[in-house]
């Protein structure tokens, strides 16, 4: 018949990736051998076996839980030094006023001094 359609809409790349990820998973099946004259080479993950990947994932989880750790350490010293950093600059802003302060007795003092040599 002229115009005659299949019944399935074609998978994307992405989904058919996903759901073949998803059969290894739930049924455990292995892909076939590839040659390595004529294929690209397999990523890590792809190329290792169940018990291997699970160590690796492990390993991964470990890895980005330790890091997410350093990353919050980090914050808190951030948030720290920012404290630091803003009463710091309260206590300067302190000094500058007593500093002027100092220089206005300073001069008050000097014009007393000069008035009364008069």
């Amino acid at each position: 018949m002229p115009g005659n359609k299949p019944n399935h809409k074609p998978v994307s790349k992405p989904a058919r990736q996903l759901l073949f990820s998803e059969a290894l998973q739930h049924k455990r099946l292995t892909p076939t051998k590839i040659n390595p004259q004529t294929s690209p080479p397999l990523n890590e993950s792809t190329a290792m076996p169940d018990k291997d990947q699970s160590t690796t994932m492990d390993r991964i989880l470990q890895e980005i839980t330790t890091v997410s750790r350093r990353i919050e350490g980090m914050d808190t010293s951030i948030t720290s030094l920012t404290l630091e950093t803003k009463s710091m600059r309260s206590d300067i802003a302190g000094f500058q006023s007593r500093v002027t302060g100092l220089e206005q007795c300073m001069g008050s003092l000097e014009t007393q001094i000069n008035t009364s040599q008069v």
